[in-house]
């Protein structure tokens, strides 16, 4: 397997996109203008306390306050929020979510900072953890005895977390990144000190450097980039924490677009649609609201099985590699409930599941998927950080406000009627002019013109049909007496 990270970097937005075997499989956009907060250290101030909730609202210095709930605070021995908060405190807190629609950002007060191939966790007295995604005990505990001949073996008021990206690193390199991260946590207390509440502590990376250091551990075989002030900004990065990297930074200065590799800037377009095309003939429908994600499995005109349960058994299969792709590439988050072709065999259903938690396995985000039902549901849950890139990219409908669909034009006539005879019954009126979409002029002058006949004939009153081009097809006025 070949993967290759392609940065497109402008001055209005950065772009990754990661690539295995000529295939799209994620893509992150941050935009200057709304650069991500996930990472970044506050000192917050706490404007109001939920204790039904076990929450508060803490002042961060945004639009809207941020939300920190009892959990997440780190002297976990008081009884609840009232007890552990008061309205006006500042404590230090580390945005965990972004703001997604209408709610504000999450917050710990756990703090965790990241580097390369350790996470720093100032509060997490004497904790060392390694990822669950090194496999071999022998190596696990080889990093492990690293780390502890560093801090050594008496009791610490802090804990490390080692990296999947640290497997095989020597022992000075991992002691370089702990040297760096402590340096890092003392000058974010010396700056918390002197800083005034609601306000900025410590930044996170940029997204190209913060995309490519958490991509250490993969085997990524190249990075191109198509910024020449960038990708010295990434050389530079790589080799104060990462020199082992550098060959594969490449800068790239080909006169076509780097997104047209591999036909990126179409597969972004697909990953808006509400339908996904497998290659069998069958497909998977999308659905994204604001409680959960659902997708629907449905076989199409894949009909090639020896018989209708195989033929559901692979399109279930091929549905379960793409909709862990899909999941990554729209970066859907939240509960998610898959609709897989209902099948009879036990072990099919147990193959597809199977399919399915393997080929999730390889996306950073965590999940967790629960059985199959009797029905052929998944429930599932996936990481949600950040924004989905339907909501990053798009906005709501102006015309259907959301709903995902419109009024037919024959519905928007006979609004149209009724509105005319509710005015005639209120005022004295002689005529009435119609300001309308070309679609439903259209359908008035066509089929319905008996009914504007009739209408005029029971009203005694004229009505007079006039095209607004700005109009959509549900928007119309209607004026009365208009000389």
């Amino acid at each position: 397997m070949t993967e290759e990270v392609l940065i497109n970097v402008t001055p209005h937005e950065s772009r990754i996109a990661m690539v295995e075997n000529g295939i799209l499989q994620q893509i992150l956009i941050e935009r200057t203008k709304h650069q991500g907060l996930v990472g970044n250290i506050y000192k917050g101030r706490v404007s109001r306390l939920l204790p039904g909730m076990q929450a508060a609202f803490v002042d961060i210095g945004l639009e809207r306050s941020a939300f920190l709930h009892f959990s997440d605070l780190p002297k976990d021995e008081s009884e609840s929020i009232p007890k552990s908060l008061h309205i006006g405190e500042t404590l230090l807190v580390q945005v965990i979510k972004e703001p997604l629609g209408t709610k504000g950002a999450r917050l710990t007060s756990r703090i965790s900072i990241p580097s390369c191939y350790m996470v720093f966790l100032p509060y997490s007295s004497n904790l060392i953890g390694v990822s669950s995604r090194i496999e071999s005990k022998d190596e696990r505990k080889r990093l492990k005895e690293i780390v502890l001949q560093k801090i050594g073996l008496g009791e610490q008021n802090y804990g490390f977390i080692i990296r999947t990206g640290a497997e095989g690193t020597t022992e000075p390199m991992l002691w370089a990144d702990m040297d760096f991260l402590s340096l890092l946590w003392q000058e974010i207390k010396e700056k918390e000190i002197y800083a005034s509440a609601s306000s900025l502590i410590y930044k996170n990376l940029p997204v190209v450097l913060r995309s490519i250091r958490d991509l250490i551990g993969n085997s990524v075989d190249k990075i191109k980039i198509d910024s020449r002030e960038s990708c010295q900004e990434l050389i530079d990065f790589a080799k104060k924490i990462m020199p082992d990297w550098l060959p594969r930074i490449e800068y790239y200065s080909n006169n076509r677009p780097i997104f047209d590799l591999y036909n990126i800037e179409a597969e972004i377009n697909k990953a808006l649609e509400r339908k996904v095309s497998l290659k069998s003939g069958g497909y998977l429908v999308i659905e994204q609201t604001e409680a959960m994600t659902t997708i629907d499995v449905n076989t199409g005109a894949y009909v090639g099985g020896y018989n209708l349960e195989d033929t559901i058994f692979k399109t279930n299969l091929e549905a379960a590699e793409a909709i862990a792709r899909q999941l990554r590439l729209r970066n859907l988050g939240g509960l998610i409930i898959l609709d897989f072709i209902d099948m009879l065999e036990p072990e099919h259903k147990a193959q597809v599941l199977d399919t399915l938690e393997k080929c999730l396995a390889r996306d950073p985000s965590k999940s967790s998927v629960s059985g199959l039902s009797s029905l052929g549901l998944v429930e599932m849950t996936r990481k949600r950080t950040r924004e989905s890139l339907e909501h990053i990219l798009c906005e709501t409908c102006p015309t259907c406000a959301g709903r995902g669909s419109i009024k037919k034009q024959e519905t928007v006539c006979y609004e149209i009627l009724r509105a005319i005879l509710r005015e005639v019954r209120r005022f004295d009126i002689e005529e009435f002019l119609v300001l309308v979409s070309q679609e439903v002029i259209d359908i008035l002058s066509g089929k319905e013109s008996t009914s504007i006949s009739a209408l005029e004939k029971i009203t005694g009153c004229s009505i007079r049909l006039q095209v607004e081009a700005s109009y959509s097809q549900e928007q119309y006025d209607i004026i009365s007496n208009p000389f």
